[in-house]
């Protein structure tokens, strides 16, 4: 059967696949709670009949908070076979977006996770006037459950309806009001069809190495669009969902399932190779240099190289006497992460891929349904340092300005309520996609930001993604902005990697006290020179940090410094630190 749309998935699932008790599976109480295709559908659709038995409409928002569980995707197609639009709401954005999203869409009903993120939400819901009534899925004191809902659904069921319902459903009806998190200003509603996603998932799908008897484990956020359509391209390939309890247990988590498939952003890559790394400087003697000798190995990794002969054979000894406990880390039978987001280090790519852990990088944004170009396993479709090719169905042109402008079936319907700025990023079906780009021999390489590109008053343009993610390589560093937009210099605010400060000043007998007190330490200060001054000799005269700020916390979605998807909110950053930035320039 065809899948059109987003609900015909279960159809497939059912009809294509063999039974097995783990389509979705979640934690509960330390145990894996697992659901076969059947309870799947049944809930969703005892879902479907509560959410009419309330008299949801074709069109009408329903809103979701709430971590990454099976109960998420029950509601996500119990909403769609409605004709309903789900928004699902990031769990982590602050008050004034709960604010801003919950009466722009103009939301029915509620779906809140639990009691913790009901606290943070309560005292705003009597400004949130369209909404009839929420729900939690565990039990809340004053609140309905998401059982309460399934038991309505349960006690006035009707196919009858509910098929008539499904069959008034297009697949270019809009299913989905997603809200971006927004580097500036508040988040804009990208409204996306049936179509627009599952044109997605059938162009990316085979990329995948896995099957019906794979496992994946999914940490990143439901509600991000780049999860949610991997979500649906493992669904359409009958692959087991594995949903990590948190971020925290992600290391456990992966060595219960041991997961074929999972998608992240660099951020948790780079944070397994510092560890990777730091407990390979604790070794000693042989042991050490065999350790070193790999991963410098590994940093010269490049793919389709056949004629590396003696590179080849040096690889897979470093296999066998280093590289097979990393793998070990993410399971032992990942037979692939993507990695999307942000921009991946090419050093982390070539690392991991030397190691035998592929790691396919991708590019998209919301948008765009979101995925534009995939690196793929077919030669001449990967290259490290790009994104890979555009998807089959995707056209790509790289305007005069150098912007990546995008057409094709993924592009979205538009911005809710906002036909202005609808316009301005569609022009003549053409999505102006902000980033700037090159195509070399048919693979995208992404260079930079339209609107974070800035001139020097000497006239010189600087690209900062470019140099930030450059300088990042170094494990001093977590975080780096660079700014100087109109100035004679480039400069930088520069959040320290804590943790590894810490081990280097035990190492070098420097007492660590606090972080406001390491930052003006003039030995760290020097050892930040060095490392900044080494950087600096691999840029051009104009981009070299002239002059650098440590910054004495790290940088979270909480004090206000990243988006929930973990990208610098630049406008923000500028506006805090406007003091620490203006006497960079003194």
């Amino acid at each position: 059967m065809e899948v059109q749309r987003i609900f015909d998935l279960l159809d497939q699932y059912e009809k294509k696949y063999r039974p097995k008790d783990d389509v979705l599976a979640g934690k509960e109480n330390g145990e894996w709670v697992r659901y076969d295709i059947k309870t799947y559908r049944q809930m969703a659709n005892d879902i479907s009949y509560g959410l009419m038995q309330l008299g949801v409409m074709k069109g009408d928002k329903i809103a979701t908070i709430s971590n990454n569980r099976p109960e998420w995707n029950f509601l996500d197609m119990g909403i769609a076979q409605t004709g309903a639009v789900h928004v699902p709401i990031y769990p982590t954005i602050s008050e004034e977006d709960y604010r801003y999203i919950l009466n722009h869409a103009e939301v029915r009903f509620l779906f809140v996770a639990g009691k913790e993120l009901l606290r943070k939400i309560e005292h705003l819901l009597p400004e949130i006037k369209n909404i009839e009534d929420i729900y939690t899925f565990r039990q809340s004191e004053g609140y309905k459950q998401l059982s309460d809902l399934i038991a309505l659904g349960k006690a006035h069921p009707s196919s009858e309806k509910l098929e008539k319902a499904k069959s008034a459903i297009s697949k270019d009806d809009v299913v989905t009001l997603i809200y971006t998190s927004g580097t500036t200003g508040f988040p804009k509603g990208v409204m996306l069809s049936h179509d627009n996603l599952l044109s997605n998932v059938k162009a990316t799908y085979f990329i995948f190495p896995v099957d019906e008897t794979s496992r994946g484990l999914s940490y990143l956020p439901l509600c991000h669009v780049y999860e949610r359509m991997v979500n649906y391209v493992l669904q359409y390939k009958g692959v087991s969902i594995y949903y990590a309890e948190n971020m925290g247990t992600i290391v456990d988590n992966i060595q219960e399932i041991k997961p074929h498939i999972m998608t992240t952003v660099p951020r948790l890559l780079e944070k397994v190779f510092d560890k990777i790394m730091a407990k390979g400087r604790k070794l000693s003697g042989l042991q050490k240099q065999i350790f070193f000798w790999a991963v410098n190995l590994g940093l010269r990794f490049e793919f389709d190289r056949p004629d590396r002969v003696l590179y080849n054979a040096q690889l897979w000894l470093a296999s066998k006497l280093v590289f097979k406990k990393w793998r070990e880390a993410f399971g032992g039978e990942m037979r692939v992460i993507v990695s999307g987001g942000a921009a991946l280090q090419p050093r982390l790519a070539a690392i991991y891929n030397a190691a035998g852990i592929p790691v396919l990088e991708g590019y998209g944004m919301t948008e765009s349904s979101p995925v534009i170009a995939v690196n793929t396993f077919n030669k001449g479709e990967h290259r490290i340092g790009t994104v890979g090719p555009p998807l089959k169905n995707v056209q790509v042109r790289i305007s005069e300005t150098g912007e990546i402008l995008v057409k094709g079936p993924l592009v979205m319907k538009g911005y809710y309520k906002e036909p202005g700025m609808t316009a301005e990023a569609v022009v003549d079906g053409w999505l102006h996609t902000g980033d700037v780009g090159v195509l070399e021999d048919g693979l995208l390489r992404i260079t930079g930001r339209v609107k974070e590109i800035f001139k020097t008053s000497m006239g010189k343009y600087i690209s900062p993604v470019l140099l930030e993610n450059k300088i990042k390589e170094s494990p001093f560093i977590d975080q780096i902005m660079v700014v100087g937009e109109n100035q004679k210099f480039a400069a930088a605010l520069i959040v320290p990697d804590f943790e590894y400060l810490r081990s280097w000043c035990n190492i070098k007998g420097i007492p660590f006290t606090n972080n406001q007190e390491m930052i003006n330490n003039k030995e760290v200060k020097a050892r930040y020179k060095k490392e900044i001054d080494c950087f600096n000799k691999q840029f051009g005269d104009t981009e070299k940090i002239k002059k650098w700020a440590l910054i004495d916390h790290e940088w979270t979605i909480d004090s206000g410094e990243i988006t929930a998807n973990l990208k610098v909110k630049r406008r923000h950053i500028h506006k805090k630190y406007k003091d620490v930035i203006a006497g960079l320039f003194a």
